[in-house]
């Protein structure tokens, strides 16, 4: 969907639809009873009758008379005047979509702008509803035969700009909303194709072509040979198991000077996860294709760091493979040896995101980062301690999490840090070797951070455990993008 900023009076405005803010309680904006006076009062005789309560997402349709230019307004409800949050603008942003979207239009513009959200700007406000937007008129449609596109889906929207706000800076914020929301989409999709469609090749396939679209992207794609040259031999592992070759995909945008230490984001790609040889409960084993939204978080990212043409270097890594139970598969009691030359003892194979990052984090130390970043759906342990709200944050630099929660809270994809202290680590050691890939069924997200910390020393780190915000199950079934938005911001925030 097109946006566009929007100026004008009110009451000369031709648009099949025009989207009003109402309050619960207080005064009526301006802009809406300047519109009201043109239309006999009705809004006043609905909010009056209770047809419209102004509480936050309730929306009511309007018809307009035939001769009138604006052909219908919807009504939608922000609270209490002066007291609107910023959850209850995102509320009353996705209600204005689906109510539309029920609509035969495929213009409307709305006036949201004009209404003040507490703590929040006006830039804000036009990437939200923009963000909104798009989250709510999202389709996945890659395998799909039987659904046609729907006719009526809207192709733009005019955002009526308050006085606090120019037309271009309404127009930037427009653009840096709608490549933000590209990464999200893009992540998306590629979280929820299936996984005899979405294979480490595919992936590696996919960052090629992402770097001959934008120019600022360098891709270099190290096949199973590569990295057995490279001592690989953690991540390798995990990839004997399957008929799909491991793929080490890296994607380097340069847009800050030579000399500028690049941010360097690592996501986990397991492109299905059959959890090996300690195999999985057959139920809800089909969610295991988005083992890989890490690593498809870093797609959006990468998409929008190019799409934008930041000025600055960001470096995005993607060890990709399957885990699969196989004749030559890992089995538990196994030793690997990493990239960084420690011993790894196997006790449980599903326990396999680590055994592939661990590498990944050695690898990147070449480009000598300024920060580190990795994006794992890494323990379930994390799902049990957080729920489906907040990522799970860890990591070995405080300035660095700090960061990463601030962009978290504006960009409204909250991470909640957990302790990383030395007391864990004795629950990773092994008999047989330098560590174990796993430390028992205490603080299981805590553990597997600690294993990753054993291969990021030399840099600032941090840790986001997606596992139980990177998609939703149940009727909505889908990948949600997370934490794209967070990672953009937290970009963002650096240029």
């Amino acid at each position: 969907m097109e946006f566009v900023s929007k100026t004008g009076q009110i009451d000369k405005l031709s648009t099949p639809c025009l989207i009003l803010p109402v309050y619960s309680k207080g005064k009526q904006l301006d802009i809406v009873n300047q519109f009201d006076k043109t239309i006999s009062k009705q809004i006043t005789a609905v909010l009056k009758q209770g047809d419209a309560s102004g509480k936050a997402g309730n929306t009511l349709l309007l018809q307009m008379t035939s001769d009138h230019k604006t052909k219908r307004v919807l009504l939608v409800g922000l609270g209490e005047q002066g007291k609107t949050q910023p959850e209850q603008f995102k509320k009353a942003s996705r209600a204005t979509i689906n109510a539309i979207k029920a609509l035969p239009i495929k213009s409307i513009c709305s006036a949201l702008l004009t209404a003040d959200v507490a703590g929040k700007d006006d830039a804000w406000k036009v990437r939200q509803l923009v963000l909104t937007s798009r989250e709510v008129l999202y389709q996945y449609n890659e395998t799909l035969t039987t659904s046609a596109p729907d006719a009526n889906v809207l192709e733009k929207c005019q955002l009526l700009a308050p006085e606090t706000i120019s037309a271009k800076n309404i127009t930037n914020q427009i653009s840096t909303a709608n490549s933000i929301a590209n990464g999200i989409d893009e992540a998306k999709t590629l979280s929820n194709l299936p996984g005899n469609i979405c294979t480490p090749t595919y992936l590696a396939d996919t960052a090629k072509k992402l770097g001959k679209t934008h120019a600022s992207l360098k891709v270099t794609i190290l096949d199973e040979a590569k990295m057995e040259k490279l001592g690989m031999g953690s991540l390798l592992s995990v990839s004997r198991g399957s008929r799909q070759p491991a793929k080490l995909i890296t994607m380097e945008h340069k847009g800050g000077p030579k000399s500028q230490k690049p941010i360097v984001i690592v996501g986990k790609g397991l492109t299905f996860d059959a959890g090996g040889i300690s195999i999985k409960p057959s139920s809800g084993m089909d969610e295991m294709k988005y083992d890989m939204c890490g690593g498809a978080s870093v797609f959006g990212v990468m998409k929008m760091c190019a799409e934008l043409n930041l000025p600055i270097n960001v470096v995005g890594v993607v060890p990709s493979s399957e885990n699969l139970p196989d004749g030559d598969a890992n089995k538990p009691g196994d030793i690997v040896t990493s990239m960084k030359g420690l011993t790894i003892e196997i006790l449980n194979t599903d326990a396999e995101g680590r055994l592939i990052l661990c590498d990944a984090l050695t690898y990147v130390e070449k480009f000598k980062p300024d920060v580190v970043i990795d994006i794992a759906t890494l323990t379930g342990a994390c799902v049990v301690a957080l729920g489906k709200h907040a990522t799970g944050l860890l990591g070995n630099n405080e300035d660095l999490a700090n960061e990463l929660l601030i962009a978290g809270i504006n960009a409204d994809d909250k991470a909640w840090q957990l302790p990383l202290w030395d007391e864990y680590r004795p629950q990773l050691k092994s008999n047989f070797a330098d560590l174990a890939n796993i430390g028992g069924p205490a603080a299981g997200t805590i553990t597997a951070a600690c294993f990753l910390s054993r291969f990021t020393e030399d840099y600032k780190w941090a840790h986001l455990d997606i596992a139980g915000t990177a998609w939703k199950s149940g009727a909505e079934k889908g990948a949600t993008g997370r934490p794209v938005h967070m990672l953009s911001q937290f970009i963002l925030d650096r240029c």
